[in-house]
């Protein structure tokens, strides 16, 4: 992107002042809402440059250096406010993503992964278009088998991109053997990490030290990756330790799924089920033009507890469509 950089931040600044929580929203083509991708805003934030023993307990291999505690610093400081809404998130889709990791035998703590790549918001999008949770762009989604069309972006839904991510991610640790090296490719591309690992370690793998080693000849964003998800994972695990006494941390992703025709409005699913249309949004966040895919079947998400409701009222309501 060419630009003037001191324009650029003013312009950023500027955003964050007036919109507030540090929460930027900008409108996509589709005239969806979506959040800035954190990585985005904090590797322009971070200001250019503690050992403390911990309790918490990781099933990551914790590291906690100078790199890392930079990020400590700049999450529990000048980011403090955007940091505490991600960390609130956690309630709403931690217990999902850790779920799913625990079935399949992964490390609970790559959640932090998604952390500081969305800030948990389904409605994340970066400049490099990568969108959802766990910000895939259209070719990898795709590569892992999300639907990317018109009418759906599976990036933005929790529950089909963390299937997605898990299974990027698993391929990425039978790779390299490491967990810091998988994130790193998974940020990265895996041609660049294994093209590096055989220029500057003989290419050896297997070894979370590696990635310490080879980092200084990472980009600058994957440089900082591993830090800034081990800063979070610090954070995150003992916030109190860090300032965040008063997290009102959101409430889990709760959801019943029932079947309507293609073009099915969020309007009509709402009123069916007795809630408001943003209860059916925010559920649904992968249904980007606010209905169901015309022509085909659908499966909805519904608020937990509705589905009787939705039955007995979707039921009148096509029957009145039908006789008009």
């Amino acid at each position: 992107m060419k630009s003037n950089p001191v324009a650029y931040l003013f312009l950023i600044g500027l955003a964050l002042t007036f919109l507030g929580h540090g929460a930027m929203r900008v409108m996509l083509r589709d005239g969806q809402p979506v959040d800035p991708a954190p990585m985005d805003q904090l590797l322009e934030e971070m200001p250019e440059e503690r050992d403390t023993t911990s309790g918490a307990t990781w099933d990551l291999p914790v590291t906690l250096n100078r790199s890392v505690e930079r990020w400590i610093e700049f999450l529990a400081g000048p980011n403090r406010e955007r940091t505490a809404l991600w960390l609130e998130r956690q309630g709403r889709y931690g217990p999902l993503i850790r779920g799913r990791l625990r079935e399949r035998g992964m490390p609970e703590d790559l959640l932090y992964l998604a952390l500081i790549e969305s800030g948990l918001s389904p409605r994340a999008y970066s400049r490099a278009h990568a969108a959802g949770i766990w910000q895939f762009i259209a070719e990898t989604g795709r590569r892992y088998g999300l639907e990317i069309t018109s009418y759906v972006d599976e990036r933005r839904d929790p529950v089909a991109s963390t299937e997605a991510a898990l299974d990027y991610l698993a391929e990425l640790y039978e790779r390299f053997g490491s967990w810091y090296l998988a994130a790193a490719a998974y940020n990265t591309g895996e041609n660049r990490v294994e093209r590096i690992l055989r220029e500057r370690a003989g290419g050896r793998r297997g070894d979370d030290e590696l990635y310490w080693e080879i980092a200084r000849y990472l980009p600058k964003e994957t440089r900082d990756y591993v830090p800034l998800m081990l800063a979070a994972g610090h954070i995150a695990k003992e916030p109190e330790k860090y300032g965040f006494r008063e997290l009102s941390y959101q409430e889990p992703l709760r959801y019943e799924v029932v079947r309507v025709p293609g073009g099915t409005s969020f309007e009509e699913v709402a009123e069916a089920a007795g809630v408001e249309r943003e209860e059916i949004r925010d559920l649904n966040p992968h249904l980007i033009r606010g209905m169901t895919p015309p022509g085909q079947e659908w499966a909805i998400r519904i608020p937990e507890g509705t589905a009787r409701t939705f039955a007995r009222n979707f039921r009148a309501l096509v029957g009145e469509a039908l006789a008009d």
